[in-house]
């Protein structure tokens, strides 16, 4: 009797059961899947490291004054031009711990002595009888003295407290860095102070604790 002729192995193979091609599909679904996430983190890494110039690079905050000339985060226009404030410096407003708001415009038109500072900074705590001292010495010659804490509501509130000063505090927060930073601040420290005068010049930057003495000169030089 002849005998039919064996199907060739190789169209068996064409076809696979559907078992086994439901686990090819998803097999290929999942690797397509994974190949377009990694083509979007690869583009996202590309975005984000195209938009980071180091210093040096032209365009770039080589210089203090040259970060101090981009848009803060808090304004919309440049807050300095050299060492002259600009007028969106002046717009500036902070939470304070009483509760009112406080406008730096206050102080806009007279000498200015600004304090960076915060409650977990021990020169920064330290240096708050000497800033007192110079608001009550001054202050009556037309100065304005205001800190900015770059701290929380609560700590605050709790130091001021136990050590009371008749300067103006606002409530800067960590956001408060950006500022400093725009004025000079380069390394990010506290405390951190910056004497202004009337025209709205950055006379003198302080980094580190300041005493009555040294500021009393600096402003009297400045009149």
């Amino acid at each position: 009797m002849p005998q039919k002729p064996a199907t060739p192995p190789s169209s068996r193979a064409q076809t696979p059961p559907p078992a086994q091609s439901g686990q090819a599909n998803r097999r290929v679904l999942v690797l397509a899947g994974l190949v377009a996430a990694a083509g979007g983190a690869l583009l996202a890494l590309k975005r984000k490291t195209d938009s980071i110039k180091p210093a040096g690079v032209p365009g770039s905050p080589a210089s203090a004054a040259q970060a101090a000339t981009e848009a803060s985060p808090t304004a919309s226009a440049p807050l300095i031009t050299g060492d002259q404030l600009a007028p969106a410096f002046w717009q500036q407003a902070f939470d304070t711990p009483k509760g009112q708001p406080l406008n730096l415009g206050i102080a806009q038109g007279k000498p200015t002595l600004l304090n960076f500072w915060a409650t977990w900074c021990p020169p920064c705590v330290k240096e708050m009888p000497e800033l007192d001292r110079f608001h009550r010495e001054f202050g009556p010659k037309g100065w304005k003295v205001i800190g900015l804490a770059i701290d929380g509501p609560t700590p605050v509130k709790e130091f001021l407290a136990k050590v009371g000063v008749g300067f103006d505090i606002g409530l800067a927060g960590f956001g408060g860095t950006e500022l400093a930073q725009a004025l000079g601040n380069t390394s990010g420290g506290l405390p951190f102070s910056v004497l202004i005068d009337a025209k709205g010049r950055v006379m003198h930057r302080k980094m580190g604790a300041t005493h009555y003495d040294e500021l009393a000169a600096w402003a009297s030089k400045m009149a």
